[in-house]
């Protein structure tokens, strides 16, 4: 887990941006860690660890898969499908989100990177959760 040593109260922390990409493998921009899938809020990031929910492909991302970036107080949360978009993203998963006030993407993993740095370039309270192989 990567979390920015700061002061700052976390809403004021920005997202930190994911400075590369590729099959199997993320980076965090100041993390020493690289991930296959992960977390980022503002202020930190975590893998994305599937065994802690039983999420699977199928029936995809679950709310518990999202409670703890949601709970970092973010406007708008941006989910990574995979690079062939195999992740799904049930409808029930998506009205969770909603429900808890927050905005929801869902892209293609490189589209979501690039949606999710733009964001946190301009300063938005954004959280992501990216799958980063199929």
């Amino acid at each position: 887990m990567c979390l920015k040593v700061d002061v700052q109260v976390q809403q004021n922390m920005s997202s930190p941006e994911i400075s590369s990409l590729s099959w199997g493998h993320m980076k965090v921009k100041g993390c020493s860690s690289s991930y296959k899938d992960c977390k980022v809020w503002p202020g930190g990031s975590r893998a994305w660890d599937w065994r802690e929910t039983g999420t699977d492909h199928h029936p995809g991302v679950q709310p518990a898969d999202l409670e703890e970036v949601l709970k970092k107080g973010i406007d708008l949360l941006v989910i990574g499908r995979g690079m062939s978009e195999a992740l799904q993203v049930p409808s029930t998963t998506l009205d969770f989100v909603r429900q808890k006030g927050v905005n929801v993407k869902v892209l293609q993993t490189e589209k979501a990177v690039a949606e999710y740095n733009k964001l946190a370039g301009q300063g938005a309270k954004v959280g992501g959760v990216f799958h980063s192989t199929c």
